[in-house]
């Protein structure tokens, strides 16, 4: 089969298309044969070498993929060959045209949802639903800023707080981008490249402030966030791509808290739960992941430029 690898962390070049032997599932195991896979800004991180996990080289980047099962190991029951899968992380890596994974890291993808949408659920939904309610513990009726609306994670903020019942603004920094924050179901529409966005989301408010904000660029915003806040408000950190200077005070009079948060660092209980509500969303139509590109494989170079750029819209996916 064929697959990305990294044979040196660095920047997007690293990352060669190369032939390597199929994969084979052990006890516990399957092989997913992989449809689509999903481009994470966190894959650019582990490839660069700057994240705090760092995988033995050679390795084969991503964890987000769909697919249909090829081969079930032993001891797997409840699936078998044939059966349209998601995965929340693999053994092997999902940059290829297989995949090797536990039987816990898949899970069954609807008929009404693409592999290319499947291959955008794991990292984006299960990252915006543990930073609203297990981080933040949002409830409904609360009102939630989402910074970067139009990316994977900030579209699957927008769906599942309106589905939640939370009253959403989402921000992007493009016409393009804005419109779709805007058929994602977000409430109000704020050009974060607008001179005075800040006094207009106030405005949304009546000068209240927002209960919850989905932050993921940090390093430019948070400072910035801390006066958007309504009292007991909590800003969860998505993303930060550097230091930021804060004034602590913003944080004392409001009784606000920061909160960061890792996917990889959710206890398993929790991880559970986020599991049961993706899969009832992805049932009853609730949760649609949104597609930006498709690339083909060979072009995870190109894939990795492209995520981390400014205006980002929908899901990149590489398909074998």
């Amino acid at each position: 089969m064929k697959a990305i690898r990294v044979r040196q962390f660095g920047g997007p070049e690293v990352m060669r298309l190369e032939e390597v032997p199929d994969l084979r599932p052990g006890p516990g195991q399957v092989v997913v044969r992989v449809r689509a896979a999903g481009v994470n800004p966190v894959d650019t991180y582990i490839r660069s070498g700057t994240y705090a996990i760092k995988p033995a080289l050679p390795y084969t980047p991503g964890m987000d993929a769909a697919g249909v099962i090829a081969e079930v190991g032993p001891d797997v029951k409840g699936m078998r060959a044939g059966d349209r899968m998601y995965t929340a992380g693999t053994l092997s890596g999902a940059y290829g045209g297989l995949a090797l994974c536990a039987a816990s890291q898949v899970h069954p993808l609807p008929e009404r949802v693409s592999f290319a949408q499947g291959a955008g659920v794991f990292i984006p939904y299960g990252t915006a639903y543990r930073a609203l309610f297990q981080r933040a513990r949002a409830v409904a009726g609360e009102t939630v800023l989402v910074h970067g609306a139009s990316g994977g994670v900030g579209v699957a903020a927008v769906q599942i707080a309106r589905a939640s019942g939370l009253t959403v603004i989402g921000t992007a920094g493009s016409e393009k981008g804005r419109e779709l924050v805007a058929e994602q179901g977000a409430h109000h529409v704020v050009d974060h490249r607008a001179p005075k966005y800040l006094e207009q989301i106030l405005g949304l408010t009546d000068g209240r402030g927002v209960d919850v904000i989905l932050e993921m660029l940090a390093n430019v915003n948070l400072g910035k966030d801390l006066g958007l806040l309504a009292e007991r408000g909590r800003v969860v950190v998505i993303g930060s791509r550097g230091t930021v200077e804060i004034d602590p005070r913003a944080t004392m009079g409001r009784d606000a808290s920061i909160l960061g948060m890792v996917l990889a660092k959710t206890p398993e209980p929790e991880m559970a739960s986020i599991h049961a509500a993706l899969a009832a969303g992805l049932e009853n139509g609730t949760l649609r992941p949104v597609v930006g590109r498709e690339m083909p494989l060979a072009d995870a170079p190109r894939a990795h430029q492209a995520v981390m750029e400014p205006g980002a819209y929908g899901k990149i996916v590489l398909i074998p």
